[in-house]
């Protein structure tokens, strides 16, 4: 295991600045996954503690080791690509083992090492089978045990499960997510996927256009998003938006005009800016049918039932495709009307900058962003 620390980390393609000096303190043991849209520097952030990108400025250290100028090969990592690479006329176990014995790897231990790491990844009944023999699933746990033989400091992942259909991608999911705890390495995984990133981090990043947003647990970021890029960002499906008023603003109160409504919400305040325009913000988990503090009328576009679930998409207080959640067997239909109940607590404030008011706990006293 290991940590990794990325100080002021800047990277420039030509005259287009693509990572602003990211800093970084990644724990031992950590599951780090950076996660943001198409575009905001996930992967190259990712390619730069693999060595396989230059800093154009700042430093990267592995077990406190200063690796800025260290060569991919001698940095203690090992990185599982979206594309499994492997060799058609090899074997599985041949797969595993190819990177080892080009370095010079005695041939017991060889073995020993890839029937170790196919025991872990339930491999060990296929290590004769070549890659056109297996399903996509198996060839990304083969390319996985390819990193696992090395015994690296830090895993590293580049969104390897966005070649395998929705099935698979849970089960390959579960099976990364187990791995993880069998092992205990560090590792730091790339995905656009927000619902992947709640699932399996500890720690969350969220990157945009090359910044880091915000740093947290999933939860954290879930219950306490700094501003409203991730608040928008997590959580699927997205959080509702309505534009309000600040009528008064106190150290654990928003009165906010809300959609014909004067509003109560327990957050941070005080330094808002009266009269100025702010954002609601609410889950479509959060909205209920029968209680609240108040109600918004909603008229119905389509009815998404999914069994365990129903979600509600219609036109809301001026909001287009504003979306509830209800129970698999709401029977609202295409056309009606249906009062949203909004309990103020689970509000989310964000003011003019799109920075989040910060949110209370039960006892009035601020929970940290």
């Amino acid at each position: 295991m290991a940590n990794v620390e990325l100080k002021q980390a800047v990277k420039r393609f030509g005259d287009t600045t693509v990572i602003h000096g990211i800093d970084l303190q990644l724990n031992s043991g950590e599951f780090i996954v950076f996660v943001g849209p198409s575009g905001c520097g996930k992967s190259t952030l990712l390619r730069m503690v693999a060595g396989l990108e230059d800093l154009t400025s700042g430093s990267i250290q592995i077990s406190d080791r200063d690796v800025t100028d260290v060569a991919a090969v001698d940095r203690g990592i090992a990185m599982v690509f979206q594309s499994y690479a492997l060799y058609p006329h090899m074997t599985v176990a041949q797969n595993m083992g190819f990177g080892l014995k080009m370095n010079g790897v005695d041939k017991a231990d060889v073995a020993a090492k890839v029937e170790k790491a196919a025991k872990t990844l339930q491999l060990d009944q296929l290590l004769d089978r070549k890659p056109k023999n297996l399903s996509g699933g198996q060839r990304q746990r083969v390319a996985i045990g390819r990193a696992i033989v090395r015994d690296p400091d830090v895993f590293l992942f580049d969104e390897p499960l966005s070649n395998l259909d929705a099935e698979l991608r849970v089960e390959m999911r579960l099976q990364i997510a187990r791995l993880h705890v069998q092992i205990g390495a560090t590792m730091i995984y790339v995905t656009h996927d927000q619902v992947e990133a709640m699932t399996m981090a500890d720690r969350i990043v969220v990157l945009r256009a090359g910044h880091v947003e915000q740093v947290g647990t999933p939860l954290e970021l879930y219950h306490h998003p700094k501003n409203l890029f991730v608040a928008g960002f997590i959580g699927s499906p997205r959080m509702n938006f309505i534009t309000g008023t600040l009528k008064e603003g106190r150290h654990d109160m928003a009165v906010i005009e809300l959609a014909g409504h004067e509003v109560h919400i327990p957050v941070d305040a005080h330094e808002g800016v009266v009269g100025s325009n702010v954002t609601v913000g609410m889950r479509p988990e959060d909205l209920g049918e029968v209680s609240g503090d108040f109600s918004l009328p909603m008229n119905v576009d389509v009815a998404e039932r999914l069994g365990g679930s129903t979600y509600l998409y219609g036109n809301c207080a001026g909001l287009e495709n504003f979306v509830v959640l209800r129970p698999g067997m709401d029977l609202t239909k295409e056309g009606q009307s249906v009062d949203v109940q909004v309990s103020a607590a689970n509000c989310h404030v964000f003011g003019e900058d799109a920075t989040a008011f910060q949110r209370l706990t039960d006892a009035g006293k601020p929970v940290s962003n």
